[in-house]
């Protein structure tokens, strides 16, 4: 079995990314849907992408492709609540989609968008893409849940915040050893 696939989304400085980085985190994710206090404006996310330069995987997060149109071609995934043609998709829903067709990850949130965890339904697995769960996940449940329902990857925001859209090194370090075991020393 292959290693647990983690992203942090909701990156907005320097300063969270490179936390990211150093920690471990295979992904980050930049928020392009209004009205989300993780929001990006287009600068800031292109001074982050070049920040990253390659050192970590990164998606551009919104519900629709015009929220992600500035940045789509500057990601490496596209991870939004609609199909689209993009050169990597991920899908996020809470039903079963209907194809999955040319998508790298579907991503099923727990929360339904609240950030409070809530029981997955056993469907998930039938679905033929990496599977990647969300939603109210954070240090004290995330090493419970990726045991009861073996996702291929987990995506964590607002359980590594000290506050809605501030990302706490302390909280980000302890969800990623606690989903994935910590980290030998050497």
């Amino acid at each position: 079995m292959s290693e647990l696939f983690v992203k942090v989304c909701g990156i907005t400085t320097v300063e969270q990314l490179e936390w990211a980085i150093e920690l471990g985190y295979d992904a980050m994710g930049l928020m392009c849907a209004p009205h989300s206090p993780r929001l990006v404006d287009i600068g800031t996310a292109r001074e982050l992408l070049v920040h990253a330069n390659g050192r970590i995987q990164t998606f551009a997060v919104g519900l629709t492709l015009d929220q992600v149109e500035p940045l789509k071609d500057h990601v490496d995934t596209v991870q939004l609540y609609e199909s689209a043609e993009v050169k990597s998709l991920a899908l996020a829903s809470d039903t079963p989609p209907e194809s999955t067709e040319g998508l790298e990850y579907w991503f099923y949130d727990a929360s339904h968008g609240t950030g409070t965890f809530s029981e997955i339904p056993q469907w998930v697995h039938d679905v033929d893409a990496r599977f990647v769960l969300a939603g109210g996940l954070n240090p004290g449940n995330v090493a419970e849940v990726v045991e009861q329902y073996h996702p291929d990857g987990i995506d964590v925001s607002s359980g590594v915040e000290s506050s809605p859209g501030t990302k706490d090194y302390a909280l980000m370090k302890s969800f990623i050893e606690a989903a994935r075991g910590p980290k030998p020393r050497g």
